[in-house]
């Protein structure tokens, strides 16, 4: 089946995309927590496929090369600056065997190359703003080289970095890009723009999606989206965080613990390792889908903590029925909570005591 592209795709009927392969990672034992870099393409080759068929079977339309903070500057810290070229290429590769490795009669995925926050830039430092770019020149040009379809450019929490992003993509020649905002707690972009004007700033630079991903969990999502959406002209783009942020801790890097719990956490906070109990349910994952879907957002998915469920939910929210929906939940054949005429009444009526 012929593949047709991103535009064509969020057009027709909207794009699911999973992201959140950093955590997922992580929780599978094949990633460093706190140094967060995805040696995983290198290291495990296999494990990172697998995620990306799980995303695929849950319903995701791309497979995202895994090169979140695979940048030099990274790479530098972790004293691997010599694997930058390899780990990209190979996760490249990876994600693009994957996007066209689907069922017989089955449109192949889209390819997405990826590109993020450097954590260098400084509004004031030029030096460093001409180093950000010659990161994001190099990885785009990687992306180039594999055929992507488009390059994503996430997770910016200064608008001019992610201009920058922008701008690299574009000198690539006609690869379309998909550039994603991740505004702090101080509920404005750190070079001081607004979220929406940053937004607006990217439509107007030529992105042909922008929008918000990372950080923040749908309550403290929505709102910017909405507001977005009525100056947007374009397609938007939505991937919070699966964890349940609040308008006094709007993202999830200083969440408190479920009920003010001191649980055992060696950091301090809650983040990134024991975030577990602030997980949002499948439900909340898939109304924050509907809602969005709603209002117009036609590319849609979950970023860090991200698992194939949410991905699924997602997908559902939009009116697709992926694989992985061959298992959504019949709770009508629970032992206890189910309504099949054979199930003993002296077991369904016990639930409320169980």
């Amino acid at each position: 089946m012929k593949k047709r592209g991103l535009m064509e795709r969020i057009k027709a009927e909207g794009i699911v995309c999973a992201e959140g392969y950093l955590f997922e990672m992580e929780r599978r034992g094949y990633l460093t927590a706190g140094e967060f870099v995805p040696e995983v393409a290198l290291e495990h080759p296999e494990a990172l496929a697998i995620l990306h068929r799980d995303f695929q079977h849950a319903g995701s339309d791309v497979m995202v090369a895994f090169t979140y903070n695979a940048h030099r500057e990274k790479m530098r810290i972790i004293g691997k600056e010599d694997l930058l070229e390899p780990l990209n290429r190979a996760a490249l590769q990876i994600a693009g065997q994957v996007a066209e490795s689907v069922p017989k009669g089955t449109e192949p995925n889209l390819l997405a190359g990826n590109i993020s926050n450097s954590n260098i830039w400084h509004p004031a430092d030029a030096a460093a703003q001409k180093e950000v770019r010659a990161m994001f020149d190099e990885m785009v040009a990687w992306a180039a080289d594999a055929h992507v379809d488009f390059i994503i450019g996430e997770t910016f929490y200064y608008a001019e970095e992610a201009f920058c992003a922008l701008e690299a993509i574009q000198a690539a020649g006609d690869i379309p890009a998909v550039i994603t905002l991740a505004p702090m707690g101080e509920n404005r972009m750190r070079d001081d723009w607004s979220v929406v004007d940053a937004l607006k700033g990217l439509e107007d630079r030529g992105a042909h999606v922008v929008g918000l991903n990372c950080f923040r969990g749908p309550v403290t999502m929505m709102p910017y989206l909405q507001e977005a959406r009525d100056v947007l002209k374009g397609p938007m783009a939505a991937l919070p965080v699966p964890y349940r942020t609040n308008p006094r801790q709007p993202t999830f890097f200083n969440l408190d613990d479920k009920d003010g719990c001191t649980c055992a956490s060696p950091h301090g906070r809650t983040f990134p390792t024991a975030l577990d109990p602030l997980l949002c349910n499948r439900y909340e994952i898939r109304q924050f889908a509907a809602d969005a879907w709603q209002q117009g957002i036609r590319y849609l998915g979950v970023c860090c903590g991200a698992a194939p469920i949410h991905i699924r939910e997602v997908a559902e929210a939009m009116g697709r029925k992926p694989r992985a929906s061959r298992y959504s939940e019949n709770m009508s054949k629970h032992f206890m909570y189910g309504s099949d005429e054979r199930l003993p009444k002296h077991i369904t009526t016990y639930g409320d005591k169980a």
